[in-house]
């Protein structure tokens, strides 16, 4: 059973950082994609970062390109999202999924989601 927990979530200023980690387990994760997606009240689940760990391969958003790095430690299964330069709009629910094979943007092709982690920034 494929399990996905986020953490690193909370509270902080615009122009500030927060780090946020996805622990995977259930499988070897060597094969797959994992990415950041994020849900605002009131608006779609959008597509924030990437990573295909076996080619190292990252893939952004336009919105988090030069804010946003994604990062993975395959030995770990552990995904983090260093976030820079927080903005009010990037408040929103973020969730970690994975799926099998290349990262891809479109959320409804990654089979396993965990259960999100609240990022609120403040003005």
């Amino acid at each position: 059973q494929v399990q996905l927990v986020e953490s690193g979530g909370g509270l902080v200023q615009a122009g500030g950082s927060l780090r946020l980690s996805c622990a995977a387990s259930g499988r070897t994760f060597s094969n797959y994609a994992m990415g950041w997606f994020r849900q605002a009240p009131g608006k779609e689940r959008e597509f924030v970062a990437a990573i295909y760990w076996s080619a190292i391969n990252t893939y952004y958003a336009d919105s988090v390109k030069g804010r946003f790095t994604i990062s993975g430690d395959n030995a770990k299964n552990t995904v983090l999202l260093q976030m820079n330069s927080l903005k009010p709009e990037d408040t929103a629910v973020y969730y970690c999924a994975a799926r099998r094979g290349l990262a891809v943007p479109d959320f409804s092709r990654y089979d396993y989601w965990g259960q999100g982690t609240q990022v609120t920034v403040s003005s």
